[in-house]
């Protein structure tokens, strides 16, 4: 039995390093490829059972173990899709069945229905953003998200809802005798026409003032407010700190509505200096073209417009697990939950323990092609010993046989 034994461990043995010569060859050729987590051979013995009279060889078994939680490094581009994560977690990602797997392969690009899409053909998940609202994260599954889609038809406008208007006012005015104070506010209807409003604030007593908001081109007033001030110069508590208009529907000439506009104050003052605006902000945009798009370390997706400004759509979610090397690679350089990966957690950039993003970068493979040639030559060599193991048993199991004659 021993001069079996000794072909089967050779054979083994064999196994074992042509094994570990795939995993090399893997590596190797996947070398350039963007987010590759390299792969390597485990070795383990095998013991068979034996006695005092004979030895029973036994072989040994391999494991091939994924380098998943080993970063690569960063490579950086010019495309503002491409997107690295700096440390822990995985971008989030659909395939053709709609299925979710996990990737570091942040090479993506819009399709032609706008879509974010890597070169294996999976698109970038995350959620809807809303300003000043945090999406409802589902911690341990991928409900609510949806597809990151960067289409956009043609020109787009928005109609302004809320802004603020600040201003000191001199306190030196005089009652029924200095000359009311002006200001303009430029606001945009639902067609993105820009119109005039005019801020004008009258003193009617000491520390008291109205201020009325009249549409420039139609004269009309579409709103007042009373400013009540304390001795400091602040607005006092009974003080109005906002002021609301009046809608205008249906504009002559553009058929546009005027929405209603919620204009802040509290930025008013009443001090010894002259009449001093800071010029006001509202929301909203004229007609503009989209230009690109900008994704900042937190993941969020903003579509840029011709006219500089930015509009948030998106926020790119991001996935970990308590064991990422256990997690099971996927074809297209995926991966998915294994049995010993643990459960998946899902979340954003910047928070817990999730990195950053970049954009504009590219995390590379992180293979060591000299480390691979190195792991070629050691099995190339284990290899040659255990054929000649192999052949060793079979010439004597020939002696053997010989005997006979």
């Amino acid at each position: 039995m021993s001069l079996f034994g000794m072909m089967r461990t050779g054979s083994s043995g064999m196994n074992a390093q042509a094994n570990r010569l795939s995993t090399v060859s893997e590596n190797i050729a996947n070398a350039n490829t963007t987010g590759y987590k390299r792969a390597s051979t485990e070795f383990s013995s095998l013991i068979l059972p034996s006695s005092n009279g004979a030895y029973n060889s036994g072989g040994v078994e391999t494991k091939v173990r994924y380098s998943i939680s080993e970063q690569g490094p960063t490579t950086f581009t010019t495309s503002g899709t491409d997107m690295a994560i700096n440390g822990g977690g995985f971008f989030i990602v659909s395939g053709e069945n709609g299925s979710n797997f996990l990737t570091r392969a942040g090479a993506f690009v819009s399709d032609g229905d706008g879509n974010l899409v890597n070169s294996a053909g999976y698109t970038l998940m995350g959620y809807e953003y809303e300003e000043g609202v945090d999406p409802t994260v589902v911690v341990n599954g991928f409900d609510g998200l949806t597809k990151v889609n960067l289409s956009s038809d043609g020109l787009i406008a928005s109609g302004s809802a809320a802004g603020s208007m600040g201003a000191n006012l001199n306190s030196a005015d005089v009652v029924g005798v200095t000359a009311a104070s002006t200001t303009s506010l430029s606001v945009f209807d639902s067609q993105g026409n820009a119109r005039l409003l005019d801020f004008t604030y009258t003193k009617t007593a000491d520390n008291t003032w109205t201020l009325d908001v009249v549409d420039r081109e139609t004269a009309a007033s579409l709103g007042t407010a009373n400013l009540e001030f304390n001795a400091d110069g602040s607005l006092a508590a009974t003080s109005d700190t906002s002021v609301t208009t009046t809608a205008i529907t249906g504009i002559p000439g553009t058929g546009a509505d005027l929405a209603s506009l919620t204009i802040d104050l509290t930025k008013t003052t009443q001090l010894g200096y002259k009449f001093n605006p800071d010029g006001g902000s509202i929301d909203g945009n004229a007609p503009s073209k989209v230009t690109g798009f900008q994704i900042d370390d937190q993941g969020i997706v903003y579509v840029q417009y011709e006219n500089g400004d930015l509009d948030p759509r998106y926020r790119v979610a991001l996935a970990n697990v308590e064991s990422p090397d256990n997690l099971v690679p996927q074809s297209g350089n995926v991966y998915s939950q294994g049995v010993d990966s643990g459960v998946i957690v899902t979340g954003f950039a910047g928070s817990g323990d999730f990195g950053s993003i970049q954009s504009g970068a590219l995390e590379g493979s992180n293979v060591d092609i000299a480390n691979e040639l190195t792991a070629m030559i050691e099995s190339q060599r284990s290899y040659t010993a255990n054929s000649k193991v192999f052949q060793t048993g079979a010439d004597l199991l020939d002696v053997l046989v010989n005997l006979k004659r």
